[in-house]
C-alpha cells in the first residue's frame, strides 16, 4: 500500500478517535471525565504519548540510516563505475568491448531504478534478473595481459567488477525493508486511543482543538517519512534521489 495512503487512513483514525472522545464527553456521567477519573485519564494518555514518541522515534532513526545506506551505496557504485571504465581504457583497445558493455550495463541500471518519473516505482524483479554487470565481468576476465601494467589494471577491474555485482544485491536488499502490516495495525490502535483520551480531556475551544489537529498531522507526517525512508528507490524520495544522485552515473 502507498506511504502516502497508509498515513492518510492512520490520520483518519486519529481523527475518529478524537471525534469520540469529543462524543463521550456528553454521553458519559460527569464523574468520569472529572476529578479521580480525569487524573487516571491524563496518567494514561501521558505513557501512552510516551511509548508512541519513543516507537516513533526509534523507527524513524532505523528508516533514515537505511536511506542513507541505500543512498551511499547507489553513489559508491557511481565512482566504481566511473573508475572501472578508467581502468579499461588505460588497458588498451582490447577492453573497448568490455567498455561498451559496462555502459550498457551502467544505462539498464539507471533505467531500472529510475524508469521515469512518472513510473509506479522500481522494478525489483528486474533487477533482480539483470545479467548486463555479469555479462561485462565475464568479458573482463577472457582479457589476456601481455605486460605488468595491463596484468596491474585487469587485477584492479576484476575487483570493483566483483564489488559492484556484490553492490547490486545489496542494494535490492536493502531497498526492500518494510514494515510488518501488523505493527502498523498496532501503531494506529495506540493513537486512536490515544486521541480518544484527548477528546475525553480536550477543553472545548478552537485553540485546543487546533493543536490536536496539528498533533494528528505531525503524527501522520512521520509515519509517511518511515515508510518513504524504508523504501528509498520508490515513492517520493525516489526522486529526490534521482536528482541528486543519476547525474553521478
Amino acid at each position: 500500500m502507498p506511504a502516502p495512503l497508509v498515513a492518510f487512513i492512520i490520520l483518519v483514525f486519529m481523527l475518529c478517535g478524537m471525534a469520540l472522545g469529543l462524543y463521550l464527553r456528553f454521553v458519559l456521567p460527569e464523574h468520569h471525565t472529572q476529578a479521580d477519573s480525569k487524573d487516571i485519564l491524563m496518567t494514561a494518555a501521558g505513557m501512552m504519548a510516551t511509548l508512541i514518541a519513543l516507537i516513533i522515534g526509534l523507527l524513524v532513526t532505523s528508516a533514515k540510516g537505511n536511506y542513507d545506506e541505500t543512498t551511499a551505496s547507489i553513489t559508491q557504485s557511481g565512482a566504481k563505475i566511473i573508475t572501472l571504465d578508467y581502468y579499461l581504457s588505460s588497458y588498451g583497445p582490447e577492453a573497448n568491448e568490455a567498455r561498451e558493455l559496462v555502459r550498457m550495463a551502467t544505462a539498464a541500471g539507471i533505467e531500472r531504478i529510475w524508469p521515469n518519473e512518472s513510473a509506479k516505482g522500481t522494478d525489483f524483479s528486474k533487477m533482480e534478473a539483470a545479467t548486463g554487470m555479469a555479462e561485462a565481468y565475464s568479458k573482463i576476465r577472457e582479457l589476456s595481459p601481455r605486460n605488468d601494467a595491463q596484468k596491474y589494471l585487469l587485477t584492479q577491474a576484476l575487483q570493483i567488477g566483483a564489488d559492484m555485482m556484490q553492490s547490486r544485491w545489496m542494494l535490492i536488499e536493502q531497498s526492500q525493508t518494510n514494515l510488518p502490516g501488523i505493527f502498523l495495525v498496532v501503531l494506529s490502535f495506540w493513537l486512536t486511543v490515544l486521541f480518544i483520551q484527548f477528546g475525553l480531556l480536550a477543553p472545548l475551544n478552537r485553540t485546543a482543538l487546533s493543536a490536536l489537529l496539528i498533533c494528528a498531522l505531525s503524527m501522520s507526517c512521520a509515519i509517511y517519512l518511515i515508510l518513504e525512508l524504508n523504501n528509498p528507490l520508490e515513492g517520493t524520495l525516489r526522486f529526490l534521489a534521482l536528482r541528486f544522485i543519476k547525474p553521478l552515473f
